[in-house]
């Protein structure tokens, strides 16, 4: 995630701390899943200089292009690919690469798409209730609106947007539908604050459509299942020693890389043999190298507030 625009200098979330986890070097190859304006890639080619080379990807065509404009002193070193970081095992096979150096994932909305209104991404600019990372594709968050049922909406706001009031702000949502009266992002917001009773909103830290709004956008984009199929296949295409970086936002989804990593840096209490008659693994597949995670300092916080939530683990192939 960084602050930016397409005009405006950005600047990369924990950008020192994962340069120094993914320890780039000359020579090697390494992936960015979700490039956005190119702040962690820049600083990918710089430290790789002057033979590392970097595959870019994202599935946000706006923000694709506006990377490859950016990394374009940097020439052939970096190639662009649209599409999701969830399916980097079939991008890197139709670029016939089997193994990388290191790959990181920057995950949840840019900046660029939360300060465009047209992107349908904040409450606090109106604009298309549309949410869509690639707008060229899958259903629009009206759509899904309009879809799902009362039920079904409520357990999305319960379960994607951890939102105690998930049953009311439901009922609501779709009484608005069938009135035919929400359309745009602003109309959403205030829905949902017509919801809550202000008892609840007195003692909010955030806007009330904050949670809201995360749940349906994680939907709509299947940020979750994205994640966890990235967290699957990344262990096969690193190369011995290659590393993984990832950055997240929200305890969902540092619940999954946290259990994940876990998992590829368990081993068996059995013997060797007995482990592997049972199926177990003898070696690690990686080494976890952050054992908490690590987070935003305060003057990083006071210049990109965004950062706050920011939370980076890394881990390395065994």
């Amino acid at each position: 995630m960084t602050a930016a625009s397409a005009t405006s200098p950005h600047t990369s979330v924990l950008a020192a701390q994962a340069m120094a986890y993914l320890s780039p070097h000359p020579g090697g190859l390494y992936c960015d899943g979700t490039v956005g304006a190119g702040g962690h890639a820049r600083a990918v080619l710089e430290a790789s200089a002057p033979s590392g080379r970097l595959i870019a990807i994202d599935r946000d065509p706006d923000a694709l292009d506006l990377a490859r404009r950016r990394l374009a002193p940097f020439g052939d070193r970096a190639t662009f690919v649209h599409g999701r970081f969830a399916d980097i095992r079939a991008h890197l096979a139709d670029l016939g690469i089997s193994r990388i150096d290191g790959v990181l994932i920057d995950i949840g909305v840019s900046s660029m798409q939360l300060d465009r209104p047209e992107r349908g991404f904040s409450f606090s600019r109106p604009g298309p209730l549309d949410m869509r990372m690639d707008p060229s594709a899958g259903e629009t968050a009206l759509e899904l609106l309009r879809r799902l049922s009362v039920a079904e909406l409520s357990i999305l706001l319960r379960d994607l947007g951890e939102e105690r009031q998930h049953r009311r702000i439901a009922t609501h949502i779709k009484d608005a539908v069938h009135r035919q009266s929400l359309a745009t992002t602003a109309d959403l917001a205030a829905v949902v604050d017509r919801a809550l009773p202000d008892k609840v909103k007195r003692h909010l830290k955030i806007h009330p459509a904050t949670r809201t709004f995360q749940a349906i956008r994680i939907a709509i984009n299947d940020e979750l299942g994205e994640l966890a199929a990235f967290l699957a296949d990344f262990p096969a295409l690193l190369s011995p020693g290659g590393r993984c970086v990832v950055i997240t936002f929200h305890s969902l989804e540092d619940r999954l890389v946290k259990r994940r990593f876990r998992e590829l840096a368990w081993t068996s209490s059995l013997p060797p043999d007995l482990a592997r008659q049972a199926g177990e693994p003898v070696e690690p597949d990686c080494r976890i190298l952050t054992k908490k995670p690590i987070t935003a300092e305060p003057a990083e916080v006071a210049r990109n507030p965004r950062a706050r939530s920011a939370k980076l683990r890394a881990c390395e192939k065994v």
